[in-house]
């Protein structure tokens, strides 16, 4: 299944959130999965869905000022990464990275293209993209398994 590309077409922050629902609901112990956009294209509601499909019933936010928000709530942890403040590979040492991405949960790493040095052989990255020519709600997410 490596390298195989999956393209959906969402018309609403519903649909993206019910794609996260399903991504979360296929999810193994140690998946790694990264999440590329620009700020507003709807990354924390594919999170708040992914949060959904592990039975986390609490509210997920963007872990924008402490590089990862940790929730245990559901049927297996889920360890949310955002780097996108980050200075070096060193700042992801310091939070013992390792323990999450080869953990007994799901890891997402938003702008994870910062720390591609780090990132485990196999994972599942996500790019979201907007085309305001389809509407202000489209978005086009493309999966890859790498």
């Amino acid at each position: 299944m490596e390298g195989h590309i999956q393209v959906t077409e969402s018309f609403s922050p519903e649909e993206t959130f019910l794609l996260g629902k399903r991504l979360g609901e296929q999810a193994k112990p140690g998946d790694v999965y990264t999440l590329a956009g620009e700020l507003g294209v709807g990354k924390t509601v594919l999170a708040q869905g992914i949060a959904k499909g592990l039975s986390i019933e609490e509210p997920i936010s963007s872990p924008t000022f402490t590089i990862v928000q940790i929730y245990e709530g559901g049927r297996m942890p889920f360890y949310h990464f955002d780097v996108y403040r980050i200075g070096d590979v060193e700042e992801m040492e310091e939070v013992g990275y390792e323990d999450y991405f080869y953990g007994q949960g799901l890891t997402l790493v938003e702008w994870a293209d910062l720390i591609e040095e780090i990132l485990p052989e196999h994972y599942l990255k996500i790019c979201m993209e907007k085309d305001l020519e389809k509407g202000f709600d489209y978005r086009i997410i493309t999966m890859r398994q790498m």
